[in-house]
């Protein structure tokens, strides 16, 4: 049986579940070797490349319509394509939206916003399949980074998906750098000003990247991503495909200021590590110096029961981002709804808090802010 993106524990017999805390010539580069210490300069160097936070002004947004039967099953396949298409819309009302759909498959209902292009894909998740926009300085200013997506350290069939990067890359025709280091989009976290919040339960975890350690990782995403400090949460490894997803866990709303999960469910995997997490980030500074102003965004305590499963993402972490707008899920709870737009409202004043009901997507195990991935818009003058 084909594993599904993300596990999680139901919660009594009430339906409850526990916060889910899943053309263009490439260049290859490697910064350093694993185990061995950063160049002793690398800290003067200024950064290749940079990416920026998500909040920063986007070109479009990019997805993945592709939703197999054999992993998502041929009753909740229909209802799954539907709510990527609602995603899709909702989005096209702030930008453009490009979205891969494989060979063949038709699509229904996505407005005159949404482009579609034919690439073959096993799965929907933009955020981890995906390429990383990033800039430069540099004569030619637009880039993104592939970072070799394996199926979540092997855990699902992923040949298509690993082409989806470079798909991407050339569909939005900009450079494709290439990596040794392996990991998905959901594990990072970036504010844009140097800092990233990374769980090391993914990205530490041997299945991506054995022998690595925090020091070569580091010393990689300076000159991918122009980061200069990683905060890194423990996360949890085998609890879920992904092995902890840091978008699951904490999201910068601005610099220096995150909003985080908390399991408040002591049976969950998730009870001990949540608050764990929020340790670490109330003690922490980011690369600018600032102390992290860190707000929690509890879960929803009802669910509608149409689409419960094991899976299920019962979490408002997993926004997303566009021009003047975030794109946010609500889950049938009026008083914790409520509390998350109101709480969105403020995070991200000056832009519009739209709220979907993606119960068919939340039961695989993921969220909005998965099956989406920006491109951000840079001058090129």
């Amino acid at each position: 049986m084909t594993p599904s993106r993300r596990s999680f524990t139901t919660l009594l017999g009430l339906g409850a579940v526990t916060l889910g805390l899943t053309a263009c010539a490439p260049t290859t580069r490697k910064h350093g070797t694993p185990g061995a210490d950063p160049e002793p300069d690398a800290s003067s160097e200024p950064p290749a490349w940079v990416m920026p936070d998500e909040a920063a002004p986007h070109t479009a947004t990019w997805m993945s319509f592709a939703v197999r039967d054999d992993i998502w099953s041929p009753e909740l396949a229909p209802a799954v394509r539907a709510t990527l298409v609602e995603i899709a819309n909702a989005i096209a009302e702030f930008e453009p939206v490009h979205a891969l759909v494989p060979f063949g498959e038709p699509v229904v209902g996505a407005g005159t916003g949404v482009t579609l292009h034919e690439h073959e894909c096993d799965d929907l998740w933009m955020r981890d399949t995906g390429p990383v926009f990033v800039h430069s300085a540099a004569e030619n200013p637009i880039a993104a980074v592939n970072f070799n997506f394996n199926g979540w350290g092997e855990k699902q069939e992923h040949a298509a998906d690993a082409t989806v990067a470079s798909g991407v890359c050339a569909f939005a025709g900009v450079e494709e750098l290439k990596t040794e280091l392996v990991l998905e989009g959901g594990a990072l976290e970036v504010d844009g000003e140097g800092t990233a919040i990374i769980t090391e339960s993914c990205v530490l975890n041997d299945n991506r990247n054995p022998g690595w350690t925090k020091p070569d990782v580091e010393s990689e995403l300076a000159q991918l991503l122009g980061i200069e400090k990683v905060i890194w949460l423990p996360g949890i490894a085998g609890a879920d495909i992904t092995d902890g997803h840091t978008d699951f866990y904490a999201r910068f709303t601005s610099p220096g200021v995150v909003v985080a999960a908390r399991d408040d469910y002591r049976g969950s995997f998730d009870y001990d590590v949540t608050r764990e997490h929020l340790t670490i980030l109330r003690a922490a500074t980011d690369a600018r110096g600032r102390q992290l102003d860190v707000h929690v965004l509890p879960a929803p305590k009802k669910l509608r029961k149409e689409f419960l499963h094991d899976d299920f993402a019962a979490g408002y972490i997993n926004f997303y981002v566009c021009n003047g707008g975030v794109i946010a899920p609500e889950f049938g709870d009026p008083k914790a709804d409520a509390h998350a737009k109101q709480t969105l409202t403020k995070m991200f004043p000056g832009r519009t808090i739209v709220q979907l009901n993606i119960d068919p997507l939340a039961s695989g195990g993921g969220g909005i802010h998965c099956a989406t991935q920006q491109q951000p818009h840079f001058a090129t003058s």
